[in-house]
C-alpha cells in the first residue's frame, strides 16, 4: 500500500496538454468525484461545491475564460473542468477559524484539490489545478451565483504528452525534526 501511494504521488503531475480525441469516461469521473467527497475538512464542514463541466461546447468556453494574458492556453482543450466553489463553514469550523485566526475553507479546498488530482492520476488521467481564470465569466457561463467564490478550476483529461522528470527540493531543505 505504501509503495502504491508513493508511486501515485510521484507520477502525478500538472498536465498542460490533453488528447482532444479522448473523452473522459463517466465512471472514471464519478470515482474522482467520490474521492473528492471523501476528502477531510475542518469540523467536517465540507465547504465546497463542485460544478463539473463535461459538455464539450461549455468546456471550451470555460477553458477560454481560464486562458488569458498568455496563461493556461491548454485549458481550452481540456475535456473536463471541475470548478471548486467555496461554500459556508459550519458553526464549529467558523468558531475555530475565529479563535485560531486560520481560514479553514482554504485549507480544506487545498486538501480536496489533492484528492481530485491524485484520484485522476489513479484513473490514468491527467490534471492541472488552475487559480488563474476570469471568475466572473466562468460564473456567468455556469450559473454560479455572483456572491460565491470560485477558487479553483481543476482540469482533467487524458494527457497528450509523456511524463516529465519531477523536480523537487532536497528533503533536507523542506523537512526538519523536532525544531525548525
Amino acid at each position: 500500500m505504501k509503495t502504491d501511494f508513493l508511486q501515485l504521488a510521484a507520477s502525478r503531475q500538472s498536465d498542460r496538454a490533453y488528447d482532444t480525441g479522448r473523452v473522459v469516461e463517466p465512471e472514471k469521473l464519478e470515482h474522482i468525484l467520490e474521492a473528492a467527497c471523501l476528502s477531510p475538512s475542518a469540523c467536517n464542514a465540507q465547504p465546497w461545491k463542485f460544478v463539473v463541466v463535461t459538455d464539450p461546447g461549455l468546456a471550451a468556453k470555460v477553458g477560454k475564460a481560464a486562458a488569458g494574458l498568455g496563461m493556461n492556453k491548454f485549458a481550452k482543450e481540456a475535456p473536463v473542468h471541475i470548478l471548486v466553489v467555496e461554500e459556508s463553514m459550519n458553526i464549529t469550523s467558523f468558531l475555530g477559524a475565529k479563535i485560531k485566526d486560520k481560514y479553514f475553507p482554504l485549507i480544506d479546498i487545498g486538501i480536496v484539490a489533492a484528492h481530485i488530482t491524485l484520484a485522476a492520476e489513479s484513473e490514468g488521467l491527467g490534471s492541472c489545478i488552475l487559480g488563474w481564470f476570469d471568475e466572473k465569466e466562468i460564473k456567468r457561463l455556469t450559473g454560479i451565483p455572483a456572491n460565491k467564490r470560485l477558487l479553483l478550476d481543476i482540469i482533467v483529461g487524458y494527457p497528450a504528452k509523456e511524463k516529465r522528470k519531477k523536480s523537487r527540493k532536497p528533503k533536507d531543505k523542506v523537512i526538519s525534526y523536532n525544531h525548525y
